[in-house]
C-alpha cells in the first residue's frame, strides 16, 4: 500500500518547497538588482523642473533624496545609528560619495547564559549629481541620524559660454 505524503503529490517533500522558496528568493534578488540599476540612471532620464519634486532612490543601505535648487544641490541621507565622526564624504566627477562605518558590540546576559556579538557595519553610496557643483564650497550637517549636504552649483555666464550663436535666415 502506497502511503500518501502530507505535502501533496507523492514526489513532493519539504525539500521541494525549500528549493521553490530559494528560487523565488533568487528572482526577488534579481528584481532588486534591476531596480537598483534603473535608480542609478534615473537622474539622466529626468527632465523639466526638478525643484518641484526631489529625486528619491535607495541603494547600498542608504536612502537618499536629491533636490536641485536655483543655486545649489541638496542631498539628504538617512544614516541612523552612526556618529558624525564615523561618516566620510567626498565629491569627484559630478558625484557625491557617502561612506559610514562603525563597530557594534551587543551583549546580553541572563542567569543562565551570556551572549555577545560583535560586528562591523559599513554602508556606502555614490550619488550622481544632476549638475556641476563647486566642490570646495560644499557644506554638510548631521543631526539625529540625518545627513544634509549642500553643494553650490557652478554658475555659467553667457559670456563664458564656448558655444557659437547661429543666426536664422
Amino acid at each position: 500500500m502506497m502511503r500518501r505524503s502530507n505535502f501533496g503529490n507523492s514526489g513532493d517533500s519539504p525539500f521541494d518547497f525549500e528549493r521553490m522558496f530559494e528560487r523565488m528568493n533568487r528572482q526577488f534578488e534579481e528584481m532588486n538588482r534591476q531596480f537598483a540599476r534603473f535608480a542609478e540612471t534615473r537622474p539622466a532620464l529626468e527632465s523639466g523642473d526638478s525643484d518641484s519634486m526631489p529625486t528619491v532612490w535607495s541603494q547600498g543601505g542608504i536612502q537618499v533624496d536629491v533636490a536641485e535648487r536655483d543655486d545649489s544641490v541638496a542631498v539628504t541621507a538617512d544614516l541612523p545609528g552612526f556618529e558624525k565622526d564615523e561618516i566620510s564624504l567626498s565629491v569627484a566627477n559630478d558625484a557625491l560619495t557617502i561612506r559610514a562605518e562603525h563597530d557594534v558590540d551587543d551583549a546580553y546576559e541572563s542567569e543562565n547564559y551570556v551572549r555577545r556579538e560583535r560586528r562591523h557595519h559599513t554602508v556606502h553610496r555614490t550619488v550622481p549629481l544632476p549638475v556641476e557643483v563647486r566642490e570646495e564650497e560644499a557644506s554638510a550637517s548631521y543631526t539625529n541620524g540625518v545627513l544634509t549636504v549642500t553643494l553650490p552649483v557652478v554658475e555659467t555666464d553667457d559670456e563664458d559660454d564656448d558655444s557659437h550663436h547661429i543666426d536664422i535666415e
